[in-house]
């Protein structure tokens, strides 16, 4: 490569990189205002002549303390888990096995199931709230973890279904011929073949499912009212929210310690969960 090529190619990179910081720093914004808030101390959160983009009178891990200690956040951290895990299992098994049989499957009926999974994703969930309390009430585990792990799935099995079945499409029936030929079963192919090839697109599943029940607001906010039950979303603004007093270095704590969890998540797992998407996307 030419001196000349080196120098255009190095001030193309500088370019792009350029062009690409502002919409970075407008994303990473808020994280760092979080941050700053978590470590201000109460006098100079409520100074209004303070510098709100800066610690200036000294760090303070008070907030963490009170967040920890005098809350019941641990206990809104291990319900968020717990609901998150068994959520995932659910709707991404189910999604698996639904996909699985729209893309390979031939029974009647088969496009027009796949097109009612697709609707069925673009149902806002805001309209279903009210008729999944009721099914939740009469089930009798309202005010408790298990009404979000019986719901979620009615939202995530579509969606992951609609992406995995784009993903299916994309790998050669022939290797799963080839497996049941040499005796396995369809389920042993699907297994033992289908799944470790799919496998970026079973990890953006899983990825989707656990974002949104981990961030999921509106049906923890209703269904789940007791403060030992609660989420991290509902625990933090309800319990640190009281009237017109904000205790927002703990708030802004709680959000820091919340997302945490997601951001690693998405940091050892980036590179699935775009494969995923851009896989599952080349057929539908």
């Amino acid at each position: 490569m030419s001196r000349g090529s080196r120098a255009r190619r190095r001030w193309t990179t500088v370019l792009v990189y350029a062009a690409v910081a502002p919409f970075v720093l407008f994303a990473l914004f808020p994280f760092y205002y979080m941050i700053v808030t978590s470590l201000k101390g109460d006098p100079e959160l409520y100074d209004l002549d303070a510098i709100p983009y800066w610690v200036s009178q000294g760090l303070t891990l008070q907030h963490y303390r009170f967040l920890l200690g005098d809350t019941l956040f641990l206990r809104w951290f291990w319900n968020t888990v717990f609901v998150s895990v068994l959520t995932v299992l659910v709707s991404v098994t189910f999604g698996i096995l639904a996909a699985y049989a729209v893309a390979r499957l031939r029974f009647r009926g088969v496009t027009t199931f796949g097109i009612g999974i697709f609707i069925t994703y673009l149902v806002p969930p805001a309209l279903l709230f009210i008729p999944l309390a009721i099914i939740v009430t009469r089930l009798g585990v309202a005010d408790t973890p298990w009404a979000l792990i019986l719901t979620y799935p009615t939202f995530l099995v579509p969606f992951n279904t609609w992406l995995l079945m784009g993903y299916f499409r994309t790998i050669p029936r022939e290797i799963e011929e080839c497996a049941m030929i040499d005796g396995c079963s369809r389920l042993q192919a699907l297994v033992r073949i289908v799944l470790p090839v799919a496998l970026p697109g079973i990890i953006c599943a899983i990825l989707f499912s656990f974002t949104f029940s981990w961030n999921e607001f509106l049906y923890a906010l209703v269904f789940v009212s007791s403060g030992d039950n609660k989420t991290i979303t509902v625990g933090v603004t309800s319990e640190l929210i009281r009237g017109d007093i904000y205790f927002w270095g703990s708030l802004m704590a709680g959000g820091i310690v919340g997302t945490l969890p997601i951001v690693l998540v998405y940091v050892f797992f980036l590179d699935y969960y775009v494969r995923g998407l851009t896989g599952g996307a080349v057929k539908g």
